[in-house]
């Protein structure tokens, strides 16, 4: 995770009004508006890095309930694109979901079902995905 972390930083790219982290506080109002728990490496990934900009993807936030990248926002739109209610989605991109599980295995869905795409946890989805391809 450290070492993702890390290479993540070093391709962020300054925008005029940078994303803000949230903190623990403000992730416990989000599990209560989601209504489920947030899956650690999910966790992790939004207190220490949900700040970075880079590429064309665009992963979810929990500081600003405006943002169009709020994670309860973007859930209860995959939820109503029928993505499973289980499953927390960690980036939209055009018509494709990436989403987690409660175990911290990431998934692509598409064209409403699972794919055979998968990732272990999230940290090897940014190294795969958001870093690999921008």
């Amino acid at each position: 995770m450290k070492e993702t972390l890390q290479q993540l930083r070093r391709h962020h790219q300054p925008v005029p009004v940078p994303l803000e982290l949230p903190d623990e506080d403000r992730l416990v109002e989000v599990e209560e508006e989601l209504l489920m728990a947030i899956p650690a490496d999910l966790r992790q990934y939004l207190l220490r890095a949900s700040d970075i900009v880079f590429g064309s993807l665009e992963p979810v936030t929990a500081a600003d309930p405006v943002a169009h990248t709020y994670l309860p926002d973007v859930a209860a739109q995959a939820w109503d694109f029928g993505l499973p209610r289980h499953l927390l989605p960690i980036c939209v991109h055009g018509d494709d979901i990436y989403c987690i599980d409660p175990d911290g295995e990431v998934f692509l869905w598409q064209e409403g079902e699972l794919t055979e795409d998968t990732w272990s946890d999230l940290w090897q989805w940014i190294r795969d995905v958001w870093i690999a391809y921008g």
